[in-house]
């Protein structure tokens, strides 16, 4: 079966829950620490400098059938342009069962411009929506052709800063962001110490939990944050420097040998997943499957670190169906994270899925859809709408 068409949208994934708040989200009270806000023009509002305001890009491959595949990622008009105007021609009247070969293409046909960063997002949408297709084509979940099922469901924890109401959830791990850095010195530093101190008194010493700097400590407030925690139990410390300062990674992994760190969001293709496997800098792989090439570079991350020995938990893994369905089928995956505001408090988990025919997490752990491809119910009606 051929590829027919590539289309390359872009869309705004808006859920609208229909039950109010119990109380407002604790999130809206901390303004996140990122790496520009040593800038003081910009420290107020790094949502200001995110992707917040941008349109999701959406990929649709259809085969000669007319039986269709839907992908996604971040970074809406650059990454569409890339795939209609770079990557379509090329790989339309390819079979569209060769995942394999078309994603080697698309890394291939990206070389005089480099195949990571807005390319990997690219790359991401368009192998997604071809194993949604393949999914559909032969009439089975996407877990079963990565494998088949490995776990009888998947383990999940909720990022934010609602502990209780995660809790209420039935959720049993669970990671705070970072609101202070290395710009605020030693009051940051003490701030940040009381609301993990507050939150482990909250969850409980049962209850597993993480913090995310999201790339924004340097080497020297990463020492001092993990030694002040301390006492706090943490089981791991993520995304702490800057994603390419690979020297920083071989320094904290000698300086703080005793913590589990995690990083790889911000890592793109296997190629850089291998080079920190073999330095072993550090415990835990979190790429994300929109992000880092899809699919299929996803599944060769899972096999670089099954080979040395890490983890792999996929940053925002469990809050699309394409997370939910490698973690499904691979043994690196332990544990699944459900983010983008988990819910206010109050508010089902349910009404705040994204893609319809996602699976909704349940009392902590979640088993994905059975229906072919990734189980998306969505038509050309839903696509119009998130258009408009």
């Amino acid at each position: 079966m051929k590829i027919r068409d590539i289309r390359a949208i872009e869309i705004t994934l808006n859920p609208k829950p229909k039950t109010p708040p119990r109380t407002p989200s604790r999130a809206g009270t901390f303004q996140l620490n990122r790496p520009v806000s040593r800038y003081e023009t910009l420290a107020g509002g790094p949502r200001h400098v995110s992707s917040s305001e941008w349109k999701r890009p959406a990929c649709i491959v259809t085969a000669e059938d007319g039986t269709w595949g839907f992908g996604l990622s971040l970074y809406g008009a650059p990454v569409t342009r890339i795939i209609a105007e770079h990557f379509a021609p090329h790989l339309i009247g390819q079979n569209c069962m060769a995942t394999e070969k078309l994603w080697d293409m698309m890394v291939r046909l990206s070389t005089a411009f480099g195949a990571t960063g807005l390319t990997s997002y690219a790359i991401s949408a368009v192998d997604c929506a071809l194993w949604d297709l393949k999914g559909k084509l032969l009439g089975r979940p996407v877990y079963e052709l990565l494998g088949g099922p490995q776990k009888e469901k998947i383990f999940c924890y909720a990022s934010g800063f609602d502990q209780e109401w995660y809790l209420e959830l039935g959720f049993k791990a669970t990671k705070l962001f970072t609101p202070w850095g290395p710009e605020h010195g030693l009051t940051g530093l003490r701030k940040l110490e009381a609301l993990v101190a507050s939150t482990r008194e909250t969850i409980g010493p049962e209850v597993e939990l993480m913090l995310d700097a999201w790339t924004g400590f340097d080497v020297e407030h990463t020492v001092r944050v993990a030694e002040t925690m301390k006492p706090y139990g943490l089981k791991w410390i993520e995304d702490y420097i800057p994603a390419d300062d690979f020297v920083g990674y071989e320094t904290m992994r000698q300086r703080i040998p005793w913590q589990t760190l995690a990083t790889g969001e911000h890592w793109y293709l296997p190629t850089v997943f291998a080079a920190a496997a073999g330095r072993r800098l550090v415990d835990i792989f979190q790429p994300d499957v929109l992000w880092c090439g899809g699919i299929t570079a996803a599944v060769k991350i899972c096999h670089i670190a099954e080979a040395n020995g890490i983890s792999v938990i996929t940053h925002a893994g469990m809050n699309y169906p394409y997370g939910q369905h490698l973690a499904m089928a691979m043994p690196a995956i332990t544990w699944g994270e459900r983010s983008e505001g988990v819910s206010a408090p109050g508010v089902p988990l349910e009404e705040m899925v994204k893609l319809p025919g996602t699976s909704v997490i349940k009392d902590g752990y979640v088993t994905p859809s059975d229906a072919p491809g990734f189980g998306l119910e969505i038509d050309e009606a839903w696509i119009e709408n998130a258009m408009s």
